[in-house]
């Protein structure tokens, strides 16, 4: 067997029986009829770049949907097999005027695989999580069935309300409420609950104009009094973040990186105000001369390329020392951001002093917190951290997972953010569409006994 099958980008591996291929959803529904029958766990795999172990299989039939490459741009939408890539989506977009809202920082993901987590990335500061942008969904389900789902066709059961949390962004199990549509409840199920073929997504105009750049700033001080001050910028729609120490992560591979630089701001706007942000820029005490601007499109592609060269780094740095991607994934309101940050910085630097680096979705205060461990007592001390955190992220009203979902490896954090009365319930809409608890078994939740 291919071992890329079993593994993920967080080094998460696992094993199975057997991988099927299928070619088209005929050959999808004979799989899932012959896991049923046979009682065999079923777990589907996309492309492989998530950290949270969803897709590794623990045993079972792994089944890969790379096959599902349709691909359709259409006046404000396309339609996309599960295997398109978010780079694939992007090209075909651009080429007709449009984009596509979601931006995840890995573009090699999979349509398949950010709907399952619901994922979200930089532009969600003003266009929200992939679950805004969900027309219709194509889904295999383990009664035999393929149904295609309409944005606004209401799931056919009760469905109780659950306490969400205080923050943007939140995937953290099933997201319930009375009288949601079904596209709502299979966007961050995580493979779980059926297997998704096809989707519609809502394409928008590229926008005309757009001011794009990564400020530099001596002090953090300065750093954050700015993401206060232009949260409400008008048509902003990235504010992201990179402090001291993921700068110094990069400067070997991006010596222009301004050494008096202490962090960092990406912004993104759409429109024309370049006067706008001269004032801005001014009145933040930002290291203007030495940051760094976009002017054409070659300039932004490499701006994305800076942003998402940090999380690659700090891959292959832990994976490197031979331990398992350590990062965080937890969001809080927006008024408590600082706060958040501060416990973070101040935790980390008594106990594991210039071995982290923070960075992330500022704008919407759900930083990523991610841990360089150099020995096993490290790593171990990593694991509890990341507990701790998401315990304190959780008291402030926050969630335990922003983008990336639970999984396997992080499934233990459900119990922070929800009651076992809640969790029930999500259980019961799982045994409703996955009686024998087949699909994505291991998780969210503890595989049945």
């Amino acid at each position: 067997m291919n071992p890329a099958y079993v593994t993920d980008a967080s080094g998460f591996t696992g094993f199975a029986d057997r991988v099927i291929v299928p070619r088209d959803e005929r050959e999808v529904v004979q799989a899932l009829r012959e896991a049923v029958a046979a009682r065999t766990p079923v777990t589907v795999t996309g492309a492989g770049s998530g950290l949270t172990g969803a897709r590794v299989a623990q045993g079972g039939l792994v089944l890969s949907m790379e096959r599902f490459r349709l691909l359709q741009i259409a006046p404000d939408s396309a339609r996309a097999g599960v295997a398109i890539t978010l780079l694939e989506l992007r090209d075909a977009a651009a080429r007709a005027g449009q984009f596509y809202a979601p931006d995840p920082t890995e573009i090699t993901a999979s349509v398949g695989g950010t709907i399952s987590t619901n994922a979200s990335g930089s532009r969600s500061f003003r266009y929200g999580s992939t679950r805004n942008h969900v027309l219709s969904l194509r889904v295999a389900l383990m009664d035999g069935r393929v149904v295609e789902y309409r944005r606004g066709d209401k799931v056919d059961f009760d469905v109780p309300a659950i306490p969400l949390p205080h923050t943007t962004k939140s995937t953290a199990g099933y997201r319930l409420q009375p009288g949601m549509d079904w596209v709502d409840l299979f966007c961050g199920a995580e493979g779980t609950l059926g297997v998704i073929l096809e989707a519609e997504l809502q394409l928008l105009p590229l926008p005309a104009e757009l001011f794009s750049g990564v400020i530099f700033f001596r002090s953090e001080t300065d750093t954050l009094a700015a993401v206060d001050a232009w949260r409400s910028v008008a048509g902003l729609r990235m504010l992201e973040f990179m402090d001291r120490n993921s700068l110094a992560l990069m400067r070997p591979s991006e010596p222009a990186i301004p050494g008096d630089a202490d962090s960092a701001l990406l912004i993104e706007q759409e429109g024309d105000d370049v006067e706008g942000w001269e004032n801005r820029l001014r009145e933040a005490a930002a290291l203007t001369d030495a940051s760094w601007f976009a002017a054409t499109g070659a300039d932004r592609e490499r701006l994305r390329r800076f942003r998402h060269h940090l999380p690659e780094v700090v891959n292959a740095t832990v994976i490197g020392r031979g331990f398992m991607k350590m990062g965080s994934d937890y969001a809080v309101p927006i008024e408590c951001n600082r706060r958040m940050l501060a416990y973070y910085r101040q935790t980390l630097e008594r106990q594991l002093p210039g071995q982290y680096v923070i960075y992330g979705h500022i704008g919407d205060a759900h930083l990523h917190v991610n841990m360089l461990p150099a020995t096993p007592e490290q790593n171990r001390l990593c694991g509890e951290l990341m507990t701790e955190f998401a315990r304190h992220a959780a008291s402030l009203g926050g969630a335990v997972s922003a983008e990336h979902g639970l999984g396997k490896r992080k499934r233990h954090l459900l119990n922070i953010q929800y009651s076992p009365e809640v969790i029930e319930a999500m259980k019961a809409v799982k045994r409703r569409l996955d009686p024998l608890w087949l699909l994505g078994r291991g998780t969210l939740f503890e595989p049945p006994v």
